[in-house]
């Protein structure tokens, strides 16, 4: 699925287009796709893309939130492209059963990520 930006001159994409877009990494390695994106109610900022990667047709994929900022999209590519390492994928903070509402880990996972909380 390629966002709308890929094939119009609009700024603006619908959550439903990213979910399922391809993210590789600078060297154009296919690490996974993003599953569905969290979003802040308060403030309205793209807090996390959360990331399918690994498995085989689906089957145990594993899920990691990570910070919306870093993502950038290729048009090129059809996708997104991160500076993340499918290394630091499979070495990132576990995430409790409340990771949404819990700060301490969501300043760690950003911090693990190399980027400042989108709170702050």
């Amino acid at each position: 699925m390629t966002p709308h930006t890929a094939t119009s001159a609009s700024h603006m994409v619908s959550s439903a287009d990213v979910n399922g877009t391809a993210v590789y990494s600078p060297k154009g390695e296919h690490l996974g796709h993003v599953d569905h994106l969290m979003i802040d109610k308060e403030s309205g900022v793209i807090a996390y893309a959360v990331m399918a990667f690994g498995g085989f047709l689906g089957l145990a994929e594993d899920h990691h939130p990570i910070p919306w900022k870093k993502l950038s999209y290729d048009q090129t590519l059809g996708g997104f492209v991160t500076d993340i390492t499918r290394e630091q994928l499979e070495g990132a903070p576990q995430r409790g059963e409340n990771w949404r509402e819990d700060r301490t880990w969501g300043a760690a996972t950003y911090n693990y990520y190399g980027v400042p909380p989108y709170w702050i």
